[in-house]
């Protein structure tokens, strides 16, 4: 028991900066959206339009069922629900920019698949920013979700 580190268990190997490469891909765990999803992003967001919780309104706006809010979805993108940033480990210093396009409805009971894809590498003097293209895309391969986030690193 005197062997045992807990600075060095990890998940994954941690990298640096300089063994990144562009096109390398982060999948994320699927997940099916549900209705206890709809009613907690609602409390944590309080939006409370009814497109995200009222069915007869989204019929009368010509949608099947309640869709689920653009932040909802782009949660699902969230990097701490994936590798990279175990891979990173201490040396990701930081977020600092999210950008999202939303191009098409979820609705309740959708499979969503979410992947991150390293789109570009900046070195700077001490630290490094790495581009992540952020998709999304549901059981029908729909892509619902194209975006990108940026983190800085320490190299």
């Amino acid at each position: 028991m005197a062997d045992f580190d807990p600075t060095a268990h990890r998940l994954v190997p941690t990298r640096t900066f300089d063994e990144l490469a562009i096109g390398e891909q982060f999948p994320i765990p699927s997940r099916t959206v549900t209705d206890g999803q709809f009613a907690a992003f609602q409390v944590v967001s309080a939006d409370n339009h009814p497109v995200h919780y009222d069915a007869e309104y989204c019929r009368s706006q010509g949608y099947s069922a309640p869709i689920a809010h653009g932040f909802q979805v782009l949660s699902a993108t969230a990097p701490g629900a994936g590798l990279f940033p175990h891979v990173m480990g201490q040396r990701l210093m930081g977020f600092l920019e999210q950008s999202s396009r939303f191009l098409a409805p979820v609705y309740l009971g959708d499979t969503l698949y979410p992947e991150l894809t390293i789109t570009d590498l900046v070195r700077q003097r001490t630290t490094g920013v790495v581009t992540l293209r952020a998709t999304v895309h549901n059981q029908h391969r729909t892509l619902v979700l194209d975006g990108s986030q940026k983190f800085l690193v320490r190299l």
